[in-house]
């Protein structure tokens, strides 16, 4: 294939020349006894990022997110979450497998619920019910075309969970590009959490990594159950070093990725038969929907596929797509000229 344009996800980002370099230098130690001081370099920038007492690093989001849960909950009891929320929906059910929790869901609109809509499924103590001791938000949301919970959004929810006696947990994989888009300092993004996970292998473009922040009680509670989980590493430092180059370099450049999703939506959504849908608060994530060609999503995806464009599909009929610094403005004029071809072609085969 002369040419591959890869939309299924900003994981897909290589690391820079920086990234190789400073992991080509990392100095390095055995972080299970706590002496990588590059991985400590990282766990202190991030707390301090986010605001934050203490940080973790963890090989990946979901088990940033479970040691979270596993940090703030017993087993038997029950978390709150919108009902398309990643920790819910696209985790391995570790909520349920791995930490032992139920979960009451929030219908949302766009990934976002009122106080209102939170308390109602807040229940009374009762013998006969789990009891409800987390709630997790996520910001930006992933199923929701990247939306943003506004800062006052936030903060009115979290007031109810504290009210409730309910630790909150961010799931923040992309709180970067919510910060970026409320034009705001992450901190005050953070600050009505009692804990944050975000990812540096995403738009930051890190090759491997997150980091879970909190109270240092709860990071010791956390650093056990990473142990459990076996997210233990020994001289991390080497990949370390590149989240280290990430937040201090790659968190400014995010806006590029979201001016590349609004001239790649704005152009498919000016193609007739095709829907291309933002947040209202729009980050890097767009969702396409083709059912008014009469197309289901493999048919898009076979199409793109054939000219080296690569998505991910959300059946019946959609797709979803992530702009990442490696997808260029001259990217999207390729992508948009294919797909109008596409449906021309389609639409003088059909008659």
């Amino acid at each position: 294939m002369d040419r591959i344009v890869d939309l299924r996800s900003d994981t897909l980002t290589r690391p820079t020349e920086a990234m190789w370099d400073a992991m080509h230098h990392a100095e390095v130690g055995d972080d299970v006894y706590g002496e990588d001081p590059t991985v400590t370099r990282l766990q202190e920038l991030a707390a301090h990022k986010v605001g934050m007492e203490a940080a973790l690093y963890v090989p990946s989001g979901t088990m940033g997110n479970t040691a979270a849960m596993l940090a703030h909950t017993h087993p038997g009891e029950e978390m709150i979450a919108e009902e398309l929320a990643h920790i819910y929906c696209w985790e391995a059910g570790t909520y349920a497998n791995i930490a032992g929790l139920t979960v009451r869901s929030v219908q949302g609109d766009q990934g976002i619920f009122t106080p209102q809509q939170f308390e109602e499924v807040l229940r009374p103590a009762n013998a006969h019910f789990p009891r409800t001791t987390l709630l997790c938000l996520e910001n930006s949301h992933n199923n929701a075309a990247g939306a943003v919970w506004s800062v006052d959004e936030m903060a009115a929810v979290t007031d109810v969970a504290r009210n409730n006696g309910l630790n909150v947990h961010l799931d923040g994989a992309r709180v970067f590009n919510a910060a970026t888009t409320l034009g705001v300092d992450v901190k005050q993004i953070t600050a009505t959490v009692d804990s944050v996970m975000f990812c540096v292998s995403k738009g930051l473009s890190a090759p491997v990594g997150s980091l879970l922040c909190g109270t240092r009680q709860f990071i010791d509670e956390a650093h056990r159950a990473r142990k459990r989980l076996g997210g233990a590493m020994r001289e991390a430092g080497v990949i370390a070093a590149a989240g280290v180059v990430a937040l201090e370099n790659m968190v400014d450049r995010l806006a590029e990725d979201h001016e590349t999703a609004r001239l790649l939506a704005e152009g498919l959504g000016a193609i007739d038969g095709i829907t291309a849908t933002r947040a209202p608060r729009p980050t890097n994530i767009i969702m396409v929907n083709v059912a008014d060609l009469g197309w289901t999503t493999t048919d898009l995806v076979e199409r793109w596929a054939a000219a080296g464009i690569k998505c991910n599909p959300r059946p019946p009929h959609g797709v979803r797509l992530v702009t990442n610094r490696h997808a260029s403005q001259q990217d999207v004029a390729y992508v948009l000229d294919v797909t109008r071809e596409m449906v021309r072609s389609a639409a003088i085969a059909a008659g």
